[in-house]
């Protein structure tokens, strides 16, 4: 049986990470409070945030930046903003 959570970021009972997946304290809030369908989501984004500003995950600056970018899309209901990326019409 899958573990749920009341996610933050979906405002509804989903299913839960099935284990912490970030370190820290950071981590154990994710861990806690963020479902798998919103991971998923935020997945995308940061994959997006360091193709498109060519992030450098060795640089602490860098990792400092997607965190506090993570922080917001999950917790502070902030999307990621990428200069000159349009979403596809629906």
């Amino acid at each position: 049986m899958a573990r749920t959570v009341f996610c933050q970021k979906l405002q509804k009972e989903a299913p839960g990470l099935a284990f912490q997946l970030y370190p820290g304290e950071v981590g154990e809030k994710i861990f806690n409070n963020i479902s798998q369908q919103a991971w998923d989501e935020w997945q995308k984004k940061q994959t997006m945030l360091i193709n498109e500003k060519h992030l450098n995950m060795m640089e602490p600056e860098h990792r400092t930046y997607l965190e506090e970018q993570m922080v917001g899309f999950l917790f502070e209901g902030k999307d990621v903003e990428i200069e000159g990326y349009r979403p596809p019409e629906k």
